[in-house]
């Protein structure tokens, strides 16, 4: 059978606070009055006696165990000084030794001493009552024992109820903060399954309908130039990775978060990829430079995405501007930066939800990595990302030009 270990000791706080303070207080001055009127002993021992029976109440809160020895020391010490001043009062038990002494078992068991523990400080309660009222037999009565042992063994079972309910509260309390967690998760994951359910039947859905008319656009229309059809096959092909994403992205929302992803990850090696799709598009986009690849997977796709939003961001809003793509390996950090130039025309806001920088930002951080983004002084526009990266990691020895 294990020891039970005693909760963290503190003084009362609030309104306790003040009630602990009187109550030592009013032991203090009972305890003076009691001993001043009832026993004969010296007022200099009166007031040491008090002390210490105040002391021994107030180290109950911070030092349980302390506390009833410096009870039953001043109680012994206040058995062997003092001498009845008639044979109806009690001792070695003086009142305000009894209830004192009672009060310390009872904040010692309430603040979490073992019940081993405290069946051994009962007994030793006892015994110094027994061994004092068999050394002076004239001084007390066996039945005075009695009084103080039902008082003793009151205070510990109280004590150690108080100590039980505060414990279940606690229980209660942290079971109460685990189902509010649970609640907030199932939301969360209920919250996902909705976003999941809307992307498919509104996003998938149009770009399923925009693959089908693409594929058969060549052959519902008359007469499409081969420039047409190919630029038809262009669009075909995009919508089709782009539900393949798509899919990948509502399995993560669907999943666990602690599932691993499926598929593949895009990666610096399908950058070039990503260029020639956007240069399909008509961008005129430039990568400068080889691309490092060797990376964490998560600074790679990181980079790849960011690639893919600034691209985007482009062709959306400067489609006939110059854009430059540049990856490399600065020190410790990856340096991702897209710039593309004022537009040599004006060109008409494109519609976007706004989100595309704050999703970078969030993925960016994500990573430890830092972001600037903005217009540039000749017009045009400049997304300059650093992410880091470990020394051990070499990128130079491999690469891919644009």
């Amino acid at each position: 059978m294990t020891t039970e270990q005693p909760a963290p000791h503190n003084w009362p706080r609030g309104r306790w606070a003040w009630l602990a303070g009187l109550g030592v207080a009013a032991l203090l001055v009972l305890t003076v009055l009691d001993l001043a009127q009832h026993y004969e002993v010296q007022l200099g021992a009166v007031l040491a006696l008090a002390i210490a029976r105040a002391l021994a109440l107030s180290l109950a809160w911070l030092q349980p165990r302390t506390a009833v020895v410096v009870s039953l020391i001043a109680t012994a010490v206040t058995a062997a000084v003092t001498t009845p001043v008639s044979t109806s009062e009690p001792w070695p038990w003086g009142t305000t030794a009894a209830f004192g002494h009672s009060i310390v078992l009872a904040i010692a068991a309430a603040r979490g001493l073992g019940r081993r523990e405290l069946i051994g400080w009962w007994i030793a309660t006892q015994a110094l009552g027994v061994v004092a009222t068999a050394a002076a037999p004239d001084k007390g009565s066996w039945r005075g024992l009695v009084t103080m042992a039902v008082l003793s063994a009151v205070a510990v079972v109280v004590g150690e109820l108080i100590h039980s309910r505060t414990e279940t509260n606690q229980r209660l309390a942290e079971q109460e903060t685990i189902s509010k967690a649970e609640r907030a998760e199932r939301e969360r994951l209920q919250e996902r399954a909705r976003i999941a359910r809307e992307l498919h039947d509104v996003v998938a859905h149009h770009l399923s309908v925009v693959v089908v008319r693409a594929d058969s656009a060549p052959h519902r229309l008359t007469d499409v130039p081969d420039a047409v059809r190919a630029e038809f096959t262009g669009i075909a092909d995009e919508a089709r990775a782009s539900l393949t994403e798509m899919r990948r992205v509502l399995r993560l929302l669907r999943e666990p978060v602690q599932q691993p992803s499926l598929g593949p990850q895009p990666g610096l090696d399908q950058l070039v990829e990503l260029v020639e799709g956007t240069r399909r598009a008509g961008a005129d986009v430039r990568l400068v430079g080889d691309v490092p690849d060797g990376f964490d997977q998560s600074i790679e796709l990181t980079a790849y995405r960011v690639v893919q939003e600034g691209l985007s961001n482009a062709v959306r809003h400067a489609l006939h501007s110059v854009v430059d793509v540049s990856i490399r390996q600065v020190g410790d950090q990856l340096e991702v930066t897209v710039r593309n130039g004022k537009p040599p025309r004006p060109v008409a806001p494109a519609p976007g939800s706004g989100q595309g920088l704050v999703g970078m930002r969030e993925r960016v951080a994500m990573v430890d990595g830092t972001v600037s983004a903005g217009p540039t002084p000749e017009g045009g526009y400049l997304i300059q990302v650093y992410l880091p990266v470990t020394e051990e990691v070499a990128s130079g020895d491999h690469g891919h030009g644009g």
